[in-house]
């Protein structure tokens, strides 16, 4: 059995993007207008730049798939860049170098860290594959994921809570309808907050400046028991956290409660165990987060994720020309004023990938059939002890 993984390769602006997904279990039906789908959400958004107005994802799939099934090998993902068309001579494989060279590092960027690690003198070299271009890959790794996950009756799903400082109301929100079709251009389900949240993107994108914020991604519909105490890499919201903070620009993770759990006493804090009259344990809060000890408890779960503003700002922040080392404005390129509605839907790749990685390694990977009839036999032992110990 072989572990799921993936691999990404390409640049923004290179001729197309690719990523190679392998260990999703043969038997699973793949639909590409369900993957295309997931692109297109990655795409949209509220305050998103131009670049999203040149591309229109599309998937190809050059390995792994027939007829609509996957076959148990690797799987191939490609998406071509068009505006590679604008760009073919200066981000040629092979020739002499053509277009101005970037000097100007951007604070926040991967920029002047990566020229000094890598050795380089264009930022180029460093900004074209640190661009978040190459979350795009992700989401269509997600997107083979997420039909996996629906197979074995488990849904990820994504909202955005808080943009510059405008929060949602939780009051305002029905959780049950988070993830069902919505007319927001801003993955919210809460109608004032993303009318206010849309005043501050104007304002911002305005002023030449950028916003981040927060989103929240619910997994349901999760087994008892994935992941594990065992080892301190085989801990689930390790894990996920892990997953989170690879997103390009997120710079925080909470699980449940998360940081509350710092200044609220345990009495305030701890999901208490109950149970009904047939013997079956429910809870009647989730501040857990769907996890304990490193393992999903069968609650729903819920991870956040915060975004810091995009580095690339219209009015640009003071820095250095790493050639002169004399100050400069940093460069400008093509920007999004905001993008966490993007980032969202990343964040729900993400957290597909590392839960179908969970339950591959718990109930195999060959053949979705196994993994089905392992997971039934695994549910079904779970409720004979519990009603055992009712």
């Amino acid at each position: 059995m072989s572990e799921l993984r993936f691999m990404t390769a390409g640049e923004s602006h290179g001729p197309r993007l690719t990523a190679i997904l392998e260990g999703i279990p043969a038997g699973l039906r793949l639909e590409k207008a369900a993957i295309d789908k997931e692109l297109a959400r990655r795409q949209q958004g509220y305050g998103r730049g131009g670049r999203m107005k040149i591309e229109t994802d599309k998937i190809e799939v050059l390995s792994g798939v027939r007829f609509n099934e996957t076959l148990g090998g690797p799987i191939t993902l490609q998406v071509i860049n068009k505006d590679f068309a604008n760009w073919n001579g200066r981000m040629a494989a092979f020739g002499n170098p053509e277009g101005e060279k970037v000097t100007a590092a951007r604070p926040g960027h991967a920029d002047l860290t990566g020229v000094m690690k890598y050795d380089r003198q264009d930022v180029r070299d460093i900004l074209e594959r640190s661009s978040a271009r190459e979350t795009t890959m992700r989401v269509a790794v997600g997107a083979v994921c997420k039909s996996f996950l629906r197979e074995l009756g488990i849904e990820v799903v994504s909202h955005v809570t808080n943009i510059g400082g405008i929060k949602v109301d939780p009051a305002n929100i029905d959780r049950s309808k988070i993830g069902t079709p919505t007319d927001s251009e801003l993955n919210c389900y809460d109608a004032d907050a993303e009318c206010q949240m849309k005043q501050r993107i104007d304002e911002a994108k305005k002023a030449g400046d950028t916003l981040g914020g927060i989103f929240e991604v619910l997994v349901r519909g999760l087994p008892i028991g994935l992941g594990s105490h065992i080892q301190w890499d085989k801990r689930l919201d390790a894990r996920l956290s892990a997953a989170m903070m690879s997103i390009q620009a997120i710079k925080g993770v909470e699980i449940g409660a998360g940081f509350a759990c710092a200044h609220l006493p345990g009495s305030q804090i701890h999901d208490e165990v109950f149970t009904d009259d047939d013997g079956r344990i429910y809870r009647t809060t989730n501040r857990a987060g769907g996890l304990e000890g490193g393992m999903t408890n069968g609650e729903e779960l819920v991870v956040r994720a915060a975004m810091k503003p995009i580095p690339t700002l219209m009015t640009p922040l003071k820095s250095i020309d790493i050639a002169s080392r004399e100050a400069v404005l940093a460069c400008k390129e093509r920007s999004d004023t905001c993008a966490v509605s993007a980032a969202s839907v990343v964040g729900e790749a993400m957290t597909a990938f590392v839960i179908a990685q969970a339950l591959c390694e718990k109930f195999g990977a060959d053949a979705l059939t196994d993994v089905k009839a392992s997971l039934q036999a695994y549910n079904e032992r779970l409720g004979k002890v519990w009603w055992l110990h009712a």
